[in-house]
């Protein structure tokens, strides 16, 4: 005889949320691509909205359920340096190299294609983060290696394919190929020049022996990778295959994976180079320069990811709160709920707009010019520390307002949560990022004029927004004790052109809300402290995700 009691009948929950267009439904970004010049890609995005809304949440899910795990070797006891993966992971990179999240502005002529690639990455980022990194890191390596023409003619067709294969062999055989990066080093950590990594010379053709160790090799899995090493003329950058030409497997050995707190759905690992065949690519000695194009780049989407995640985070919170009531009412009509919801929804729009404005500047730059380089360099570590310190405290709150159902795993908050300081760490800490901002603003006026024909673009439309810029060009003509304010200073140019950005393009709701809670001081350190005559409804209205 079996006892048991029937399931009480489920309410006052919110229906699932599924089967949605991540890109449509997204209306700051969806103005934000149209803005930019990239309007072409619209149909595009949504396409891969309704993939990234559907099925791939679930592959998202799956991915983080069963991570990679690492085979050194084979039962005969070969060795073998295999990373093994759930086939939902490989479904999450077939997606994102199908549809040229990697690759978009290496493939195409259209106009403004670095931010159209940004509006399909950060509509795709939503599904599951952990794949964004060998993509991100894919597309990324582009521009580094077109320092040396001959490997840039033989790799970028293979980085640029839009074919998915898992296999590790020669990428020739398989025609196509997925980049990783490994910089880091026990002893080093940021400070890359501190590596031990030995490089010694083969032939005069920049063919080279690696032998030491990387702390951290992101995608361990890839079939090449750019590695920093000491060559007798110092730091140098190599290219560095995991399956040679003749389809024997390089001197690249795994030793370990990482126990990460987040980004778990992908590998990160410890690497050994045991005299690992690589070739030198740019000079030697200058390293750090030749890969800082791809660590730029990273940046980019370091920023753009941090958008993707406040993004969702947003649309789970509104989407809870509208459809759970409490005390004889739906929560988002509760007012102190209302604020909270429309601060969490104006965050998220002021990061994608400046994500995007930050794509724009790598379109700008990609046009050539001095200017638009030097501004680039700018906003790109503005954008990345700014974004990248906001989304935790983005996700706890987003988090809370879903309560205990947040907080177990499958509403999928806890990982975002987890997944939330990545960005702040990977590809340059928040002090990195500020010394980088104080390097460009340093190298010449052109940088600040740059930042403030922004600003400028805004003068009189918003007295606080006005009063803000004068507050900043004052805090920019103190030059003692710049290092230790530098975090000061790169908040204040982030809240600067994030509202000039708003003022400019946002809604007068948006626009006034961020104005006088972020540039105004009226508002408190918390989620939830906007100002009394806020238009809560008009901001939240904007991050409703209504499932197609």
């Amino acid at each position: 005889m079996v006892c048991g009691v029937d399931s009480p009948a489920v309410f006052n929950q919110p229906p699932p949320l599924e089967g949605l267009d991540l890109f449509s439904t997204n209306r700051p970004l969806v103005e934000a691509t149209v803005r930019a010049g990239a309007g072409w890609v619209l149909e595009r995005a949504a396409r891969l909205g309704r993939l990234a809304g559907g099925e791939a949440l679930r592959w998202g899910f799956e991915a983080n359920e069963h991570p990679p795990r690492l085979h050194t070797h084979d039962r005969y006891g070969n060795r073998i340096d295999e990373v093994a993966f759930h086939p939902a992971w490989h479904e999450l990179m077939r997606m994102g190299i199908a549809w040229e999240l990697h690759a978009l502005p290496w493939r195409t002529t259209q106009a403004a294609a670095h931010s159209a690639r940004a509006a399909l990455y950060m509509t795709a980022i939503q599904a599951e983060a952990g794949f964004g990194c060998p993509i991100t890191m894919t597309y990324a390596a582009v521009p580094a290696l077109r320092a040396e023409t001959d490997l840039a003619a033989a790799w970028e067709p293979l980085l640029t394919s839009t074919t998915y294969d898992r296999r590790l062999v020669s990428p020739a055989e398989k025609g196509s190929a997925i980049c990783g990066m490994a910089m880091t080093e026990r002893q080093g950590g940021s400070d890359v020049r501190a590596n031990t990594t030995a490089a010694a010379p083969l032939t005069a053709a920049g063919e080279y022996a690696l032998t030491g160790h990387k702390w951290f090799c992101s995608a361990p899995m890839s079939d090449v990778f750019l590695v920093l090493a000491q060559t007798p003329d110092g730091l140098g950058c190599f290219l560095v295959p995991r399956v040679l030409a003749d389809g024997t497997r390089n001197r690249f050995h795994l030793e370990r994976l990482k126990d990460k707190l987040g980004n778990r759905s992908n590998a990160s690992a410890e690497v050994a180079l045991d005299g690992a065949w690589a070739r030198l690519v740019g000079p030697a000695g200058r390293g750090v320069a030749t890969i800082i194009e791809m660590v730029g780049h990273t940046r980019l989407d370091c920023a753009i990811g941090a958008a993707g995640g406040m993004r969702w985070a947003t649309a789970q919170a509104v989407h809870h709160a509208t459809h759970r009531a409490a005390f004889g009412r739906a929560l988002v009509e509760a007012p102190l709920m209302r604020n909270v919801l429309a601060d969490l929804a104006l965050e998220s729009e002021a990061a994608t707009a400046l994500a995007m404005r930050l794509a724009g500047a790598y379109d700008e730059a990609a046009g050539g010019g001095e200017a638009a380089e030097a501004f680039r360099r700018l906003v790109t570590a503005i954008g990345k520390y700014w974004l990248c310190k906001r989304v935790p405290a983005h996700a706890a709150e987003a988090l809370e307002c879903l309560g205990g159902n947040g907080y177990v795993e499958a509403s999928g908050l806890p990982r975002l949560y987890r997944e939330a300081p990545l960005g702040s760490i990977w590809e340059g800490s928040g002090n990195v990022m500020c010394l980088d901002v104080l390097r460009a603003l340093g190298r010449g006026p052109e940088s600040v004029d740059l930042y403030f024909d922004e600003l400028d673009a805004a003068r009189g439309a918003d007295r606080r927004l006005d009063a803000f810029a004068g507050r900043l060009r004052r805090e920019l003509d103190r030059p003692d004790e710049a290092e230790s304010r530098a975090r000061t200073v790169v908040e204040l140019l982030a809240l600067g052109l994030q509202g000039a950005l708003l003022v400019r393009h946002a809604p007068p709701a948006v626009a006034d809300a961020f104005c006088a809670g972020r540039l105004a001081g009226e508002a408190g350190h918390e989620y939830g402290t906007l100002p009394g005559g806020t238009d809560f409804g008009a901001i939240i209205d904007r991050h409703r995700p209504v499932p197609v």
